[in-house]
Parts: C-alpha cells; sequence; structure tokens
C-alpha cells in the first residue's frame, strides 16, 4: 500500500494524533487540545494537496487504491478508495470544519478533556473513509465507524438530555444501518462482488430488485440527511450535543445521507 497516496493521509492521519493523545496525562489538557488541534490542521493541509493533485477534467475516479483485503463467504473485500468530483468537495468541507470544531471547544469543554479529543479524532478518520470508499464493505464500516464516536460525544459531553438523544441518535441510524447492509448482502450474492465498479457493471443482475435495494439504502441514508418522517432524532441530537458536535453533525454527517444517495442509489439503482 502507497502511504504516501493523499487518500490514505487524510484518511488516516488522525490516528497518529489519537495515538500521541493516547500517551499523555488527562491533566494535560492544554497540551492534548493543541496536539488534536494540530493533527487536524495536519489533515486539512492534506486535504489540500489532495485538491492540488486532482484534475477536475476528468470525470472518473482519481489516485485510486484497490488491493484484496479481506474474504467473506468467498467473495473478496478490497480495500479500495478513490476521489472525483463529488468526494473532494466533503473531504475539503471535513478537513476544515473539524478543526473548527475543535477550536470551538477549547474552554467549553473543560472534563475529560482527552476523551473527547480521541473520539473526534476518532469521528475524523470515519468521515473521511465514508466519503473515499468505493467498496461496499469498506463503505459501510466507516459509515458505522463514525456512529460510535458521535454517540458518545453526544451522550457524554452533551446537555441535560444527552442520554436520551445519544440513545435516539444510535436507534435511529442503526435501524437504517441494517437495512443496509441487508442489501449490501443481497447485492454481493447477486453480483458476486462488493466493489463499486463492478457492481455498476452488473447492474442487469439484480435489476428485478432494484426498488426495494434502492428502499434498503434509501431509508439509511434518508435518516442521516434526514428526510421526513425519520427526523425526529435531529432535534433532540442538535440541542443536546456539544457545540463542536453541533458543528459537525450540521456540517458533515448530515451531508453524509445526501453524498449516499449520489454515490449509491443513483448509480446503481438507475
Amino acid at each position: 500500500m502507497n502511504f504516501g497516496n493523499p487518500l490514505i493521509l487524510v484518511t488516516f492521519l488522525p490516528l497518529v494524533g489519537f495515538l500521541i493523545i493516547l500517551f499523555l496525562k488527562p491533566e494535560q489538557k492544554n497540551a492534548i487540545r493543541a496536539v488534536a488541534l494540530a493533527t487536524t490542521l495536519v489533515v486539512f493541509a492534506a486535504a489540500l494537496w489532495l485538491l492540488t493533485q486532482f484534475h477536475p477534467e476528468d470525470a472518473g475516479l482519481q489516485l485510486v487504491i484497490k488491493l484484496p483485503w479481506l474474504s467473506l463467504g468467498g467473495l473478496t473485500v478490497n480495500f479500495f478508495m478513490g476521489v472525483d468530483g463529488i468526494s473532494i468537495l466533503m473531504v475539503l468541507l471535513t478537513g476544515l470544519l473539524t478543526p473548527i470544531s475543535i477550536l470551538s471547544t477549547w474552554s467549553a469543554v473543560q472534563e475529560r478533556v482527552k476523551g473527547f479529543m480521541l473520539f473526534f479524532l476518532l469521528l475524523e478518520v470515519g468521515m473521511m473513509g465514508v466519503f473515499l470508499a468505493q467498496d461496499l464493505v469498506l463503505f459501510y464500516i466507516f459509515w458505522e465507524f463514525t456512529l460510535v464516536p458521535m454517540y458518545f460525544l453526544i451522550g457524554v459531553w452533551g446537555g441535560e438530555r444527552r442520554i436520551y438523544a445519544a440513545v435516539k441518535f444510535f436507534l435511529f441510524t442503526m435501524a437504517g444501518s441494517i437495512l443496509m447492509l441487508l442489501a449490501i448482502i443481497f447485492l454481493a450474492g447477486q453480483a458476486g462482488t462488493f466493489a463499486m465498479d463492478e457492481l455498476i457493471n452488473s447492474r442487469e443482475l439484480f435489476a428485478g430488485a432494484q426498488m426495494l435495494l434502492f428502499l434498503a439504502f434509501g431509508i439509511a441514508f434518508a435518516i442521516k440527511v434526514p428526510m421526513f418522517p425519520l427526523h425526529t432524532w435531529l432535534p433532540d441530537a442538535h440541542v443536546e450535543a456539544p457545540t463542536a458536535g453541533s458543528v459537525i453533525l450540521a456540517g458533515v454527517l448530515l451531508k453524509m445521507g445526501t453524498y449516499g444517495f449520489l454515490r449509491f442509489n443513483l448509480p446503481l439503482f438507475p
């Protein structure tokens, strides 16, 4: 794997800051904040570098990484990442809003600062992965990965009704994710692959079920947007989340649903 590829850097650089903070003492609050901020600024710089490597006149995937990774039921799961005109914008937005969110917590979060920053850096890994993954299993892993840190950010550092808001957020998102997982399993069974490029070229194999598949993926994405009547988790999450959580929730996480419709529903189930 080419670790100098900007896709690898923007996705996994937050783990470097995560490991550094892991070895700092909880009492070293300013040092923890500084490491988290510096890490996310480096990630944003890597996102800007990615932009310089991106060729807007090329409509296809660029800077592609596609390597065999896992074997599930005789099918290969690829570590398949790539960037195009849709995902480059989301990567830049995520890279910009994450350090801004951390700055907003500088004085607002005084308790359990170490845990807060660790979860925030993990959240950035998940968000970047969602926008760059081109294999359905890899995408699903990153999609679910964002759920865990956001749940704790709301549930631990949120407002008075934070537990209620966090559990509601978790249950709504997980319900949609189960439907999407079932659809992914069906797709792989029909087409024999999890890779997006191969699935698009094999659409005729699951054309008869595309309406149900569209709904399964669509409900998961509609919950995240969120669309009526699947939106009732959002007011609670926004009100109870810490400021940084609300910024990321509104600025990035909600857009993951719309991105999902554009990336998966439209090309796979036209």
